[in-house]
């Protein structure tokens, strides 16, 4: 009876809940991140801007940030289909991550 006394007690106790807030401060917190497709238009060493076009609707064109943390799958150049991962910030699209797509050949 008493060690369950204690043990309740512990658990209740202000020291373990400052633990507990101490454990999930440690995780960062990831940026929300959105996906994007289309054709590459524009190509710089720090910025690439695609173009997503829908049948019957309109384009899109969106403009995004590659940092030294962008990933980047396949070789980039214009006119090659990509999907963007990016976080958006304050005023721009940072890419996360850059996959070009290559055409499957029959």
């Amino acid at each position: 009876m008493r060690s369950v006394l204690i043990g309740t007690l512990l658990l209740l106790s202000p020291i373990s809940s400052i633990r507990l807030r101490a454990q999930d401060d440690g995780h960062k917190e990831q940026p929300h991140s959105e996906f994007f497709s289309g054709v590459v238009t524009e190509l710089a060493a720090d910025k690439i801007t695609v173009l997503k076009s829908v049948l019957g609707k309109n384009s899109d064109t969106r403009t995004f940030l590659i940092t030294e943390e962008t990933r980047v799958e396949g070789k980039l150049r214009v006119k090659a289909r990509v999907t963007v991962r990016y976080a958006h910030e304050e005023d721009s699209n940072r890419a996360l991550h850059i996959i070009v797509r290559t055409s499957q050949k029959k």
